[in-house]
């Protein structure tokens, strides 16, 4: 087990851990979380989660392995180099950068770009042979400030939000208003912990968003809806990124023509750009939540969206699902998502 450091993004206060969180736990690692700072999570697992982190997730930036934590003082951070194990980071004769990122403004830039200067100073006087690249080392020494804190190591993974952005709703062949970003269809996938390989159901499908993202993570796939155009639509969106269905099928979500799947995930119908047919969503919910217990393996997951109004979570509750987790997405002032996780007692 190693240590290892985690910069997530900032663009919400709880998805981005729960959804670190999830993924070692779908990949099977074993981990143990050290401390919770912000944007930063530090944790005790193996190295081989990283590759499972960088290939699935969305809400994270930048896998490390930490080499030290301390206060951001920089006579902490000199006493805390003093010990550290650069000696297994770096070889004799390789290149190195260091890079520092500030979370929410602690410290100032002075105070960044003199710590990088003094950091990489240290490294050079105690790994000899070393040199100092800025352009291609072979080596990055990444630094993380949060609050009043400092933690530091090898930097292992970079995970680049470009390719979540060319999957946009607008960037998509087939485009609805009402669609998810990607980065959140993808959180959600991953929130609810499939592997690759096991079939990962929407029930409402509609431009395809959700099954793109388990698609792109190795799951097979399989969505419904109740309009045509949506599902030809979602068809169209899968096959332009080279993802092959188990099917897409026009069906009521309450009526499914399906089996038992592995997972599901899913964002029903509401406000004013979607379709209920006459039927107000919470009972849309509920009564395509007491169909999907049959649909369902026992202890397998759920991740549903919905106004935060509806209560979700508490729906599920009452059907005898475990309710694992919500968390509120703001949309705008008309609109806060409740994204819930539950479990098939």
């Amino acid at each position: 087990m190693d240590r290892l450091f985690f910069l997530l993004s900032g663009e919400h206060p709880t998805l981005p851990r729960a959804e670190l969180q999830s993924i070692l736990a779908a990949e099977g690692q074993k981990y143990r979380i050290l401390e919770e700072l912000t944007q930063v999570l530090r944790v005790e697992t193996s190295l081989s989660s990283i590759k499972s982190v960088r290939e699935r997730s969305a809400m994270t930036r930048v896998c490390g392995l930490e080499l030290l934590n301390c206060q951001a003082t920089l006579s902490d951070i000199k006493e805390k180099m003093s010990s550290a194990p650069l000696g297994e980071a770096i070889e004799q004769g390789e290149t190195f950068v260091v890079r520092i990122r500030r979370v929410e403004g602690s410290t100032s830039p002075s105070f960044r770009l003199e710590l990088e200067r003094k950091l990489g100073e240290l490294i050079l006087n105690k790994v000899r042979g070393t040199k100092v690249s800025l352009k291609k080392a072979q080596k990055t020494f990444f630094g993380i400030l949060t609050g009043d804190r400092f933690v530091f190591g090898v930097k292992m993974a970079n995970i680049f939000p470009k390719p979540f952005i060319g999957r946009g709703p607008r960037k998509r062949p087939f485009f609805h208003p009402s669609a998810l970003p990607a980065k959140l269809a993808r959180c959600m996938v991953n929130l609810a912990q499939p592997k690759a390989g096991e079939l990962v159901l929407d029930p409402f499908c509609g431009t395809g968003a959700m099954l793109v993202e388990a698609g792109l993570i190795g799951c097979r796939v399989i969505g419904c809806d109740i309009q045509s155009h949506m599902v030809s639509g979602s068809l169209k969106n899968l096959l332009h990124y080279g993802i092959e269905p188990e099917g897409v099928a026009v069906a009521d979500a309450r009526h499914l023509p399906l089996n038992r799947v592995d997972r599901i995930v899913t964002d029903p119908p509401y406000g004013k750009l979607a379709t209920t047919r006459g039927f107000k969503t919470r009972e849309i919910i509920h009564d395509v939540l007491l169909t999907l217990d049959d649909h369902l393996l026992k202890e397998r997951r759920i991740c549903m969206a919905s106004p935060k109004s509806i209560g979700i979570g508490e729906i599920g509750k009452r059907l005898g699902f475990k309710q694992v987790e919500s968390h509120s997405v703001y949309v705008h002032r008309s609109l806060t998502r409740e994204v819930a996780v539950l479990e098939r007692m």
